[in-house]
């Protein structure tokens, strides 16, 4: 009984883990970006979540920057490029896309393209192969009758 009383008690604090918190914007298109700027930087911390989504200290302390930086006036581009000049290009969940992160967007492409040229190649010449084969077994066959007559 006291092992249910405790289920139940934590199944109903659940609730009490999201976090909360409430910013006074000035301009309610300010609140837009910010809640679009909050799922779009991750925790430094804890790495698979958004600073919306985490409960750290530094999740709370980079909400706070980034609702001050927004009433002082910053773009989105200044705000997100000082992020990342403090915690490098992690902290982004989507990163820019510069001449590093294309190739590795492209490389798998890329490789996927050089082993089908191979593939097809390979095929082709062992197709030749068998058909030059075939052209000799026949000749030799031809000849061995030849031969035995």
């Amino acid at each position: 009984m006291r092992l249910h009383l405790t289920v139940i008690v934590l199944l109903i604090s659940m609730p009490v883990l999201a976090v909360i918190e409430t910013y006074e914007f000035s301009r309610p298109e300010l609140e837009v970006r910010y809640h679009r700027l909050v799922d779009e930087l991750r925790c430094p911390k804890c790495q698979n979540q958004t600073i919306a989504d985490s409960n750290a200290p530094i999740s709370e302390d980079l909400r706070r920057r980034l609702y001050q930086e927004l009433e002082a006036g910053l773009t989105d581009e200044e705000i997100v490029d000082g992020m990342v000049a403090r915690y490098g290009e992690f902290v982004r969940y989507n990163p820019a896309s510069d001449g590093v992160t294309r190739w590795l967007w492209l490389a798998p492409w890329i490789f996927l393209g050089i082993g089908g040229a191979i593939w097809v190649a390979v095929t082709l010449s062992r197709s030749a192969t068998k058909e030059t084969v075939s052209e000799h077994a026949s000749d030799i066959a031809e000849l061995l009758k030849d031969q035995s007559e």
